[in-house]
């Protein structure tokens, strides 16, 4: 399982880039909504691939099998 990360970069104009690593699918948004409506207007995005990637879902499945001899 890879580490969740935000990184910012504030430049001296003001613009501040946003990049999110580590997160699965389109939750990311859901993570930095809050804080880009704090920042301001959203001017561009761009998604990864791991936007794109479907998330992992495990299971496990066990099945036993008994055989029974009459000798």
């Amino acid at each position: 399982m890879s580490m969740e990360t935000l990184e910012f970069v504030i430049y001296p104009d003001g613009r501040v880039q946003e990049k999110v690593t580590g997160i699965v699918g389109a939750s990311c948004a859901e993570v930095t909504a809050a804080i880009e409506a704090q920042l301001g207007r959203v001017v561009s995005q761009e998604q990864t691939s791991e936007y794109f990637a479907q998330p992992l879902k495990q299971s496990a499945t066990a099945t036993a099998q008994a055989t029974f001899s009459n000798w």
